[in-house]
């Protein structure tokens, strides 16, 4: 089992990487966990506290579920993984089905602040973006998919997502072992990537 870690800043494009990846493989060979799912369980906060919790810190994260599942993974084993829901800031009562594949790509902000994530990660990739073009995806992806208002983003960005950014984000870029620039489509980079998987494969 191959597994890859794609980290970057929020709106850098490391869905479009992760898709560009995955597009060359059979559906039967990989399989992608995101960070996302594993923001960590808030039944015992009332929804107004939920909506205060700064997502994007590392202490948002349940990161021993997720090394708990990657290890299972390993081991051949089937997990559930959870399913987030960002309109109530709390996992939902669905899971996915997870199955074992020969290539697991784990996808998120934070993924490269573990390091006993981080060590189970055999390649690790980091997708950088220019700070304005960032900003400009996240408004978009808020507004449109998460029903937030301009200015509700705006604040968020300012006084949590760049300051969190540039604190726990952008130095994890020291541990990749590739840095993508994806502010324009990056096809030599994505073929590195999928050479090395077809020689490791």
């Amino acid at each position: 089992m191959l597994i890859i870690g794609i980290a970057g800043g929020t709106g850098s494009g490391k869905t479009t990487v992760v898709n560009q990846i995955i597009k060359q493989l059979p559906t039967d060979e990989v399989c992608v966990i995101s960070q996302d799912s594993y923001y960590n369980a808030t039944d015992n906060l009332p929804y107004e506290e939920r909506a205060k919790i700064n997502f994007d810190h590392p202490r948002a994260i349940d990161f021993e579920l997720i090394i708990k599942h990657l290890k299972a993974l390993k081991q051949g084993k089937i997990i559930n993984q959870p399913v987030y829901s960002f309109v109530t800031h709390n996992r939902t009562k669905n899971v996915i089905k997870t199955h074992p594949r020969k290539v697991v790509i784990v996808e998120g902000i934070l993924i490269l602040n573990n390091k006993e994530l981080r060590d189970l990660f055999d390649i690790k990739i980091f997708v950088h973006a220019d700070t304005d073009e960032r900003l400009i995806r996240r408004l978009k992806r808020d507004i449109s998919e998460r029903g937030r208002d301009l200015d509700e983003v705006l604040n968020r960005y300012q006084t949590t997502l760049k300051p969190m950014h540039q604190q726990f984000i952008e130095p994890t870029k020291n541990f990749a072992d590739l840095i993508i620039p994806n502010d324009k489509y990056n096809t030599v980079a994505i073929d590195i990537v999928r050479t090395v998987i077809n020689e490791r494969l």
